[in-house]
């Protein structure tokens, strides 16, 4: 018996949760036309900072047909990462480091790519399409895809909220040339709370839902190559990759669950690392500490730089000497030397 696109769709989310996922959704290949004018307004108040990649290819992030003709739905998956009760434990221990929650287990693209695959070959196996499999790599609007699936919608602080999962997931998406039945797009659930706004340490938001990215510490932290402004240094505090404040505060967090997936918990010293072993770390030790982890793609240079930012602001004397450490080093990367001349300054100057 031939099988309606709802029979369809149900057998798909029933294998994508059986797989691990925590949710599962689907949408047509289309940008609305609200979404897209959003996006080229982000766009146009470069609220992008450097990430120069967001502004090419638009045609493809707006149209999923361009990115793939034959595509006629688009599934989103979730899969959430939550591994701790309190994320802002140690934001006030002045010689640990704070890494984000998503970035202390492992690779979230591994991870998520191997069981999309997975879901993958199921929907080949059983319904004799094509598909194509994306986690976080290709020009698409992940967000807007899901939103409009009915996965969640855009919060204050321009993530995905859900009702069920919180903010705590990542995102993929199966493009495949399956007709399936589409799930209605999920309504905004903020009202009036502003917690997320309010709780930014270096003020990053324009108004609700616009974060001009320039002034957000997880694209500075990782993102940004350079040397970030010595306004915004102080407020960073100890935060050495990303920063979870906005989504910790958020209400909707109460109905999150913790990850059961063992590769996205905590690494052992992930969660509050020494910053005096850390600053250390030279080229080889560094690859050795971070594999398998997202840390390791900005490479040793500019995790330095913020480690030395966070021991700036530390105000504890005693990473002086460590400073002289890497002040001595005539092979240092201009911008470590930067970062360490400053945080050396102003723990004198605190003295």
């Amino acid at each position: 018996m031939k099988l309606s696109f709802r029979k369809k769709s149900e057998r798909v989310k029933v294998e994508a949760l059986r797989l691990g996922f925590s949710s599962c959704k689907v949408t047509e290949p289309k940008i609305s036309k609200r979404a897209k004018e959003d996006y080229k307004s982000f766009l146009y108040k470069n609220c992008h900072g450097d990430m120069n990649w967001l502004s090419e290819r638009i045609e493809l992030r707006l149209d999923p047909k361009a990115l793939w003709k034959n595509v006629k739905s688009i599934i989103v998956l979730a899969e959430s990462y939550l591994d701790t009760n309190n994320v802002l434990e140690n934001l006030q221990e002045s010689e640990k480091g704070n890494i984000s929650i998503y970035a202390r287990g492992d690779d979230y693209h591994k991870v998520v790519k191997k069981r999309l695959k997975q879901l993958a070959h199921f929907l080949v196996s059983e319904f004799s399409c094509e598909v194509k499999i994306f986690v976080d790599t290709a020009p698409i609007l992940e967000k807007v895809l899901a939103n409009q699936a009915g996965m969640g919608w855009k919060g204050k602080h321009t993530n995905l909220l859900s009702k069920d999962l919180g903010n705590w997931f990542f995102i993929g998406t199966i493009f495949t040339d399956l007709e399936l039945a589409y799930d209605n797009e999920e309504k905004n659930r903020c009202g009036s709370c502003t917690s997320c706004l309010s709780s930014c340490p270096t003020d990053a938001f324009i108004e609700p839902y616009r974060l001009d990215a320039s002034k957000c510490i997880s694209y500075l932290t990782i993102e940004h190559k350079g040397p970030i402004d010595i306004n915004l240094r102080p407020k960073l505090g100890n935060r050495i990759y990303g920063c979870d404040d906005c989504l910790a505060v958020c209400p909707w967090n109460k109905f999150a669950s913790r990850t059961a997936e063992i590769r996205y918990q905590t690494r052992e010293g992930f969660s509050a690392p020494n910053l005096s072993e850390l600053v250390l770390l030279d080229e080889a030790s560094f690859r050795v500490k971070f594999s398998g982890s997202p840390i390791k793609r900005i490479g040793r240079d500019r995790f330095i730089r913020n480690v030395l930012y966070a021991i700036g602001n530390s105000k504890e004397q005693g990473f002086l000497p460590i400073l002289d450490i890497i002040l001595d080093k005539e092979s240092e990367d201009s911008v470590v030397y930067d970062a360490a001349s400053w945080a050396k300054r102003v723990l004198l100057n605190h003295g």
